[in-house]
């Protein structure tokens, strides 16, 4: 026995600056790759935010669009980006929370279930445009409503709706089963587990969620090309459910492919510029109420 123990350690010592050499080799390749990756992200956002901030202006941001004379601005365009996300928002994160809850804790383990998932999967991976498609086809086509703010919202909420449900169940089924086991053994129902334990601890993935699709339905164009619209009603402040929807996303494509105005390039910079901005204070203050939870809990 100590003739084969001294064997063993005799060839894994022998082996170990090899693979201490080989370690840090790797390590130095995954942190450069990191690195790298980090660097295009920063250098992507510091050549959109440099061209359009420093020449953004408040009459830029809430002034009416021009067609044909240079000095328009995005009001209305960004005052529908937020009312059409806020209302997609409202409908695809109750729904999408619910669905996955139910998914982790309530559907049963079967075939049915499974192709259910596979489903949900599939629709989190279908390119935007099907989803305008289907918008033209539920709210132009059969309800006669023509291109509307409803209409974008709903298609954007279905668009996202699959992508809310994978991220809810799966920040679900990460939660320790120890804490699940040890709500029950305390009395708690299973509703009260899961309003008091999962969900509280599962918040940080659902946020994560909560950020991915906000971002992308704030972003998107193709989906609202198709079910809003490319123009607006002309008011900075139009609540109105059944008015054109164009949103920022779209007026920038549009400034880009086929807007006449002299200045098309500068109002291109300063709205993509705008559109990065505000997404990254998405992220922010959506994590803010998680880093006071988290500084708290260390406490």
């Amino acid at each position: 026995m100590k003739t084969a123990t001294s064997g063993t350690r005799g060839a894994f010592s022998s082996n170990r600056g090899i693979n201490d050499f080989k370690n840090r080799m790797f390590t130095v390749f995954v942190w450069g790759i990191s690195a790298c990756i980090v660097l295009f992200i920063l250098a992507l956002l510091y050549l959109i935010l440099q061209k359009g901030l420093p020449n953004l202006t408040w009459g830029f941001i809430m002034g009416l669009p021009s067609e044909m004379e240079e000095g328009g601005g995005i009001g209305p365009a960004l005052f529908n980006s937020f009312y059409m996300l806020f209302i997609s928002l409202l409908i695809a994160v109750p729904l999408g929370m619910s669905a996955g809850i139910y998914l982790a804790e309530f559907a049963p383990n079967n075939k049915w279930i499974g192709f259910v998932r596979i489903c949900v999967e599939g629709l989190a991976s279908v390119p935007s445009i099907i989803f305008g498609l289907f918008g033209i086809a539920l709210f132009v086509e059969m309800f006669q409503i023509g291109l509307t703010i409803i209409g974008g919202a709903i298609s954007l909420a279905f668009l996202n709706l699959p992508v809310m449900t994978r991220v809810t169940e799966e920040a679900i089924r990460s939660v320790p089963k120890e804490l699940k086991q040890a709500s029950f053994a305390l009395g708690a129902t299973h509703l009260q587990t899961i309003r008091r334990v999962l969900v509280p601890t599962a918040i940080s993935g659902i946020v994560t969620g909560i950020c991915l699709v906000a971002g992308r339905a704030f972003g998107e164009s193709a989906v609202i090309i198709l079910t809003a619209g490319v123009t607006t009603s002309g008011e900075m402040w139009d609540f109105n459910l059944l008015s054109p929807g164009e949103t920022l996303a779209v007026h920038l494509w549009y400034v880009q492919s086929e807007a006449i105005v002299p200045d098309a390039v500068s109002i291109s910079d300063k709205a993509a510029a705008v559109l990065v901005f505000v997404i990254l204070m998405f992220n922010i203050l959506f994590r803010i109420p998680l880093w006071i939870k988290d500084r708290r809990n260390k406490h």
